[in-house]
C-alpha cells in the first residue's frame, strides 16, 4: 500500500524541510490518512487494533460483515474486476475514461493511495469527501460489531455500501493483492474481467513460483464471463488458460484473440470485431499498448450499449493515472535547471523495471538520470538490473516519510557499485550534472506518495 501523511501537513525533510511527521493511527505508513481527513483517520485506528495484520488473505471474515450490512455487494453497477502485478492501475483508468467519454458515471475501488487515502473510492467521477467516507466507517465498523478484520477488508466493505447506494454504470474494482483471497472478490458475476502483466512480486503471500502467483490471480475468474489477458510468459498464460477453460469463461489473450501495435502516433487494434485506429494512449510508456488494449478487449468483449468507437478513441487518449510515468510541473520540478524534465514512475518489482526500460530507451535524445527509492522486501537488483544500461548516473535516496524504506546503501550495493547516495531526493535533484536531461524518480510508491506531496501534484 502506499504512503501518505497522517498529518495535517507535510513537514517531512529532504524534500520541504522541517521534522518527521508521527504516525497516530498505529499503522505502517501505508495506511496512514489523507491531510485533514479528521474522523475517517480516528476510525481507521481502531479498527487496525481489531486485526493488526496489514494483510491477512480471506474472503470469510468479510463475507460475514456484508452479509450482516445486508449485502451490498448484491447491488452494484455492472462491474469490471481488474487484476495484475503490474498495469492493473492503467488498466482501470483506461477503463473509467472510456466510460466517462460515452457520458457514463464510473465507480472506481483502487489502490494504493499515494497522498490522500480517498483517492482509493471514486463515487461517479468524483472522489469520495471526507463526511460520506467517515459516516459510512463508522456504520461498517457498527455493523462489523468488534470481530476480527484486516483494514483492507473495512475499506472494502465501505466501498462497496457506497458503490450501492450512489447511483452509477459502472464500478471498475481493482485487487488489492492476489485475486482468488482477495477482500475485492466478493463480486460474484462481474461484467467482464481483466489479468494485467503477471510477475514476481509478494511472494511472502502469492507464493515463489510464477504459476502459483498466476494462480492467485486466475481467482477472479468467473464462470462463462469474458476475461481479457495482455502479454504474459508462458507459465503465467498456461494457467491462465486452463482456469478459464475449467470455468467455462471465454479467455481473450492478445496475439491470438486481439492485437494492438504502434502505427505512426497512433494505437492500431484489432479482434474478432474488426479493426480501430486510435490515438496514441494519453499514459506514456510502450507498455502502456497491452494496457490500454486489454481494457478495450474486455469493454469489446461486453459490450455495454453505451460503447462506441468515438468513446474508446476519446478514452484511451485522456485517461490519467498518476505515479505512472508522470511529468512532474510543481514545485521540485522548478528546482532543475531550464531545459530539464522531472519523471515519476512508482514501478518497483522486475516487471516493472522492464516495462521502464521500454520507454528508457525511447529517450535516448539526452542523458537520463535515475532517483531510486525502494521498499524493503522488493528484489531491488532485479528491478535495477534493466534500467542500468540507459542511466547516466544513479542516485540512491530514501525520504523520511517513505514507509519501510531500503537504506540508500543498500541500494547502491545491489546496483553493483555504480549508484551515488542522494541521500534523498531534493539533495539528488540539486547534484545533477552536466547538460539538460531527464531525471526519472522511480522504485515505490510509497517514494511517490512523499514525491507527490512535495511537487504539490495531488492526484483529484
Amino acid at each position: 500500500m502506499a504512503d501518505a501523511s497522517a498529518t495535517s501537513q507535510d513537514t517531512s525533510p529532504g524534500i520541504s524541510g522541517g521534522t518527521p511527521g508521527d504516525t497516530p493511527w498505529g499503522a505502517p505508513a501505508g495506511l496512514r490518512a489523507a491531510p485533514g481527513a479528521g474522523r475517517s483517520e480516528a476510525i481507521i485506528d481502531r479498527l487496525h487494533a481489531l486485526h493488526p495484520r496489514l494483510i491477512d488473505l480471506s474472503l470469510d471474515r468479510l463475507r460475514r460483515l456484508l452479509d450482516a450490512m445486508g449485502n451490498p455487494e448484491r447491488r452494484l453497477p455492472p462491474v469490471v474486476h481488474v487484476a495484475g502485478t503490474n498495469g492493473k492501475g492503467s488498466t482501470c483508468a483506461f477503463l473509467r475514461a472510456v466510460a466517462e467519454a460515452a457520458g457514463q458515471r464510473v465507480h472506481a475501488y483502487t489502490s494504493p493511495h499515494l497522498v490522500r487515502f480517498h483517492e482509493r473510492i471514486r463515487l461517479a467521477g468524483r472522489l469520495v469527501e471526507e463526511d460520506v467516507l467517515a459516516a459510512a466507517l463508522e456504520e461498517v465498523e457498527a455493523a462489523n460489531a468488534g470481530q476480527p478484520i484486516t483494514v483492507f477488508e473495512i475499506t472494502t466493505a465501505v466501498a462497496l455500501l457506497l458503490f450501492s447506494r450512489v447511483p452509477a454504470d459502472l464500478l471498475v474494482l481493482e485487487v488489492g493483492l492476489g485475486g482468488r483471497f482477495d477482500a475485492t472478490n466478493v463480486v460474484d458475476r462481474p461484467a467482464a474481467c481483466c489479468i494485467a502483466s503477471i510477475s514476481m512480486d509478494h511472494t511472502d503471500f502469492l507464493g515463489d513460483r510464477l504459476e502459483a502467483i498466476a494462480g492467485e490471480k486466475a481467482g477472479i475468474i468467473k464462470p462463462g464471463i469474458p476475461v481479457a489477458t495482455g502479454d504474459q510468459r508462458p507459465e503465467a498464460m498456461a494457467v491462465l488458460e486452463a482456469e478459464a477453460a475449467a470455468r467455462g469463461a471465454p479467455l481473450l489473450a492478445r496475439g491470438r484473440d486481439w492485437w494492438a501495435e504502434w502505427e505512426g502516433e497512433g494505437l492500431l487494434f484489432r479482434d474478432a470485431r474488426g479493426t480501430l485506429r486510435l490515438p496514441r494512449p494519453s499514459l506514456p510508456g510502450p507498455h502502456q499498448a497491452d494496457n490500454a488494449g486489454i481494457a478495450l478487449a474486455a469493454l469489446r468483449a461486453w459490450n455495454p450499449p453505451w460503447l462506441t468507437d468515438e468513446a474508446l478513441a476519446r478514452g484511451i487518449a485522456s485517461a490519467s493515472w498518476p505515479a505512472r510515468l508522470q511529468r512532474l510541473h510543481g514545485a521540485l520540478a522548478a528546482r532543475l535547471p531550464e531545459g530539464w524534465e522531472l519523471w515519476l514512475d512508482g514501478g518497483h518489482n522486475a516487471g516493472a523495471g522492464e516495462a521502464l526500460a521500454g520507454q528508457l530507451r525511447a529517450w535516448g535524445d539526452r542523458p537520463l538520470h535515475l532517483i531510486v527509492g525502494m521498499k524493503k522486501s522488493k528484489a531491488v537488483a532485479d528491478f535495477l538490473a534493466p534500467l542500468l544500461p540507459h542511466a547516466a548516473a544513479l542516485w540512491a535516496v530514501a525520504e523520511p516519510g517513505q514507509h519501510l524504506a531500503v537504506p540508500p546503501e543498500e541500494i547502491v550495493a545491489a546496483s553493483g557499485g555504480v549508484a551515488r547516495v542522494g541521500p534523498r531526493v531534493a539533495e539528488a535533484l540539486a547534484a545533477l550534472p552536466g547538460p539538460p536531461g531527464r531525471a526519472l524518480i522511480c522504485g515505490s510508491l510509497y517514494l511517490a506518495g512523499e514525491v507527490l506531496k512535495a511537487d504539490g501534484s495531488l492526484p483529484e
